[in-house]
């Protein structure tokens, strides 16, 4: 039996590497689940594993162990309703990496990628791209969102990775530790860490002329080790976040202000929709909490109210 680290999954098999650097192509046997939870993926990038060598000649191997995870990053598959997919397991942090133009900025992508590291106290900073195409509007804009996650406690950097500039910040904030990086497509993520650690050559994404979205490059996570230290597990670019396992006071624990300003609530089941004596919509009309986050959050429950008992349920 053989110990090692996932650092490439492609869907069935998954590549393994020890700690002499030897790498294995392994597959699985049987199902996992994550908490009882159906996966599309069992096994992600990052995972510890136990593996029997199959062949040694071809360097095959079968999984037969998945060791405890510290933590890990899930959210619901895009394509099955019902299951979750694991983005990567055993991080020390992640960076959100994001743009406010080209394409533009659908900010509540930040949120909902904030949704899927907060329950585990995973630190994420929050990284704003193509800093070189933003006009005095645009700048305005990052300034202001910048304000907003300070405020509660998250790093925001403004890079860009044509110029460089930003990229040494970056660069001090991933050395030494496990990254996740994901980011919608076309926000130039690949293109980033290109930037900084040029040997990777990841592959950059291009936006289609015909609908200004990024097309999809990365087709599955992979592992890759940092020169200067650490690793980073590069995600594929994601269109849409959702989250049929969590319940809607999941969602107001891991807003931060919100949880925080909760406790003042009249009610300890409070939702801060239509409750009386609401400590969370009061500091939201005095500027407290910020409105454009609160907005975010009342999508993000009303959204998982909305998707029936056969999505979240049937197999």
């Amino acid at each position: 039996m053989q110990k090692g680290i996932i650092i490439r999954s492609t869907g069935s098999w998954y590549q393994v590497r020890v700690e002499d650097g030897t790498e294995w192509k392994c597959r699985i046997i049987g199902k996992f689940r994550l908490q009882g939870m159906k996966l599309t993926n069992p096994v992600a990038v990052g995972d510890e594993v136990e593996f029997e060598i199959e062949d040694e000649v071809e360097g095959t191997g079968m999984i037969k162990t998945i060791l405890p995870r510290r933590n890990y990053v899930v959210r619901q598959s895009p394509r099955k309703k019902h299951f979750l997919h694991l983005l990567a397991s055993n991080v020390d942090q992640a960076v959100v990496i994001v743009t406010i133009i080209d394409p533009k900025l659908k900010q509540g992508f930040i949120d909902r990628f904030l949704l899927m590291t907060e329950p585990y106290n995973i630190p994420t900073t929050i990284v704003f791209n193509k800093a070189d195409l933003y006009s005095e509007d645009d700048h305005a804009i990052f300034e202001y969102l910048k304000s907003i996650y300070v405020k509660i406690g998250y790093t925001v950097l403004l890079v860009s990775a044509i110029e460089k500039t930003g990229t040494e910040e970056l660069k001090n904030i991933l050395k030494d530790k496990i990254t996740l990086v994901g980011g919608q497509s076309g926000v130039g993520k690949s293109t980033l860490v290109n930037a900084i650690q040029p040997k990777l050559k990841l592959r950059t994404e291009e936006l289609s002329d015909f609908s200004g979205k990024g097309q999809h490059t990365t087709t599955f996570a992979e592992m890759f080790q940092l020169t200067f230290g650490g690793a980073i597990i590069d995600s594929p670019g994601i269109k849409t976040l959702s989250f049929n396992h969590l319940a809607p006071m999941d969602v107001a624990h891991n807003f931060r202000e919100i949880f925080e300003t909760s406790k003042e609530c009249k009610f300890n089941d409070c939702t801060h929709r239509n409750e009386p004596k609401c400590a969370v919509k009061e500091a939201v009309s005095d500027d407290e909490i910020s409105e454009l986050r609160f907005f975010n959050y009342l999508q993000l429950i009303e959204e998982m109210e909305d998707q029936n008992y056969w999505e979240r349920n049937k197999g």
